[in-house]
């Protein structure tokens, strides 16, 4: 079976699940998954809780915020680079209107009754 490298990049807390890869704050990792691997499966193969991570992007475009992650299914392509933000790290809501997104995230965005715009998100549950 073919399989694809991710760039992963962990921030703040995150940085933990690294293991002895963990610089100060952040991390690097070159993840070999199958190939059509989606969010889930990175998720899982670097064992973090989906809940506990905050800003997400893939290859600079916004795919989840806290409690909002409409990108679990979203298929990972050889040489995505996947940044993760533990959930201290702050974001201006504002800014993330303007900002570049997957295409589940725009998506999602445009579904939800308040199209995203409030600054706090409860837990996915």
């Amino acid at each position: 079976m073919k399989s694809i490298t991710v760039d992963v990049y962990l921030y703040g807390e995150l940085a933990g699940y690294a293991g002895e890869t963990a610089g100060y704050g952040y991390a690097n990792q070159q993840v070999k998954l199958r190939e059509r691997s989606v969010m889930t499966d990175l998720l899982t193969f670097l064992k973090i809780p989906s809940s506990k991570r905050g800003i997400t992007f893939i290859n600079g475009k916004l795919s989840a915020m806290p409690g909002f992650q409409p990108d679990m299914d979203h298929v990972l392509k050889d040489n995505d680079r996947v940044a993760f933000f533990d959930l201290k790290s702050m974001w201006p809501f504002q800014y993330r209107h303007g900002a570049m997104m997957i295409e589940e995230m725009t998506e999602a965005l445009a579904s939800n009754q308040d199209k995203g715009l409030h600054h706090t998100y409860n837990e996915q549950t």
